[in-house]
């Protein structure tokens, strides 16, 4: 994988881009450090399952599939007011 760092990134970025048009992969590093990866749109994986067998195997989760469960998010009633208040 081509890694470049921030500033790199931004000198190249055409560079880079056409990297990613033929397929690879570039990391992005600040201070020596990985914080983005840029790779082709036609990679990610469409399902949800594609994606949690992807992080079991990068070792980001561990367990199973069936395991992981999700509940949806609800904003609380009030939350604007009491953001308000909080400001002040």
């Amino acid at each position: 994988m081509n890694s470049y760092s921030t500033h790199e990134a931004k000198a190249k970025f055409s560079e880079i881009l056409r990297k990613v048009r033929n397929g690879q992969r570039v990391e992005i590093t600040y201070h020596g450090k990985t914080v983005a990866e840029i790779r082709p749109a036609s990679e990610v994986e469409a399902t949800l399952e594609a994606r949690l067998a992807k992080l079991k195997a990068d070792g980001v989760i561990s367990g199973s599939a069936e395991e992981v469960t999700f509940k949806p998010l609800r904003p609380r009633k009030g939350a604007l007011q009491r953001f308000l208040e909080e400001r002040d």
